[in-house]
């Protein structure tokens, strides 16, 4: 079967993950490296792993666009609204691991084969992708009036970019809850955990549903299926205890363990991002693949 050739554009933490969880899918061939710190532990690895390494950024990469035919942004949100521009006039499929938002906001267990044929998807946060899939189990069970989530992570796993994205995470990831989650109003809070050794990335959704409608039973069957189709490609995805209600209120705990492929296991946040990535890139791979067959 034939891969489809894809490029990572971003060498740093994210990029560096996707490459090691690239390397063994079997619809994707990563070919291309791309940064601009020609000194950067990712462009270092790729190298040595024999891939193309590209040390002039994007730029560069487009004086070469047959390199491949999905680009991954693992950047920043400010640098993504450029990148975005130039890859679409290059006519090559985006999948942005920015909270830029420029794209159409998935996240694959909810609503990834609604946007195949979108040129940018964006992955929303580590925050979105842990707790979106929640509130909407609860809101396909019982309306959520309003969702609010607090993603944990250890300070140890935000690198700069994610650091200098926080306004950004707030604001795409209340989006996510809205647009995807389902809910009538959301809010996202982000908070960075100094303590030692680091904590894994733990993650807590609180949802408001309409009274009349509640059914406990309907809605925890609902978030365990949803627990199970995360799991199915996150597999550190998982509830930290039973779902919690109080009147109106439905609280879930979750904790996110990583694969432990570039950073350490701690580092659930970039792990649950990486993934997703990969799952929605052989998505893609495999509608064209099929095309191909046809």
């Amino acid at each position: 079967m034939s891969k489809v050739k894809v490029a990572i554009l971003g060498s740093g933490n994210i990029g560096t993950d996707l490459m090691i969880k690239i390397a063994r899918s079997n619809v994707l061939e990563l070919t291309t490296m791309i940064g601009i710190d020609p000194d950067s532990d990712g462009l270092r690895r790729a190298k040595e792993h024999g891939y193309e390494v590209i040390c002039t950024g994007l730029k560069g990469f487009l004086e070469r666009p047959e390199l491949a035919e999905i680009v991954f942004d693992a950047t920043s949100a400010k640098a993504h609204l450029q990148h975005a521009k130039m890859l679409k006039e290059a006519g090559k499929k985006v999948l942005d691991l920015t909270p830029a938002a420029v794209g159409s906001l998935v996240v694959p267990p909810v609503n990834l084969m609604e946007h195949l044929d979108a040129d940018n998807v964006n992955l929303i946060t580590c925050g979105g992708q842990a707790t979106i899939p929640i509130v909407h189990a609860i809101n396909r069970a019982c309306p959520v009036e309003y969702a609010e989530i607090v993603a944990t992570i250890s300070s140890k796993s935000a690198g700069p970019g994610t650091r200098a994205n926080i306004d950004e995470f707030t604001e795409t990831t209340s989006r996510g809850i809205e647009v995807i989650g389902g809910a009538k109003k959301g809010k996202a809070i982000i908070i960075l955990n100094p303590a030692e050794p680091p904590i894994l990335m733990r993650d807590t959704v609180h949802a408001l549903v309409e009274e009349r409608q509640m059914n406990e039973g309907t809605i925890i069957r609902s978030i365990y299926q949803m627990v199970e189709a995360v799991q199915s490609y996150v597999p550190g995805y998982r509830l930290r205890s039973e779902p919690f209600f109080e009147g109106n209120r439905v609280t879930v705990f979750l904790e996110i363990e990583g694969a432990g492929d570039y950073l350490p296991k701690y580092s659930g946040n970039l792990d649950i991002m990486t993934a997703s990535a990969v799952k929605v890139a052989e998505e893609f791979a495999n509608l064209n693949i099929a095309k191909q067959t046809v």
